[in-house]
């Protein structure tokens, strides 16, 4: 789902992602984790559930891109 981000999450990017230009970047906030593209901070974000964001890196990982 897209979402507002909150006022002022403590957004960070992976360790794996120094120096490159197409990465996102990840919000833990209680009970909701918030992702965004690096590149459009203004943009919009993802919400997911623990349980989603789970999932979601679960899949992401068996991509081969």
């Amino acid at each position: 789902m897209t979402a507002p981000a909150p006022d002022s999450p403590a957004w960070f990017k992976s360790s794996f992602s120094a120096g490159e230009q197409d990465c996102v970047e990840v919000a833990d906030m209680p009970g909701v984790l918030y992702v965004r593209d690096s590149k459009d901070k203004t943009g919009p974000s993802l919400a997911f559930g623990p349980a989603e964001f789970s999932a979601f890196v679960a899949y992401a990982s068996t991509l081969d891109v």
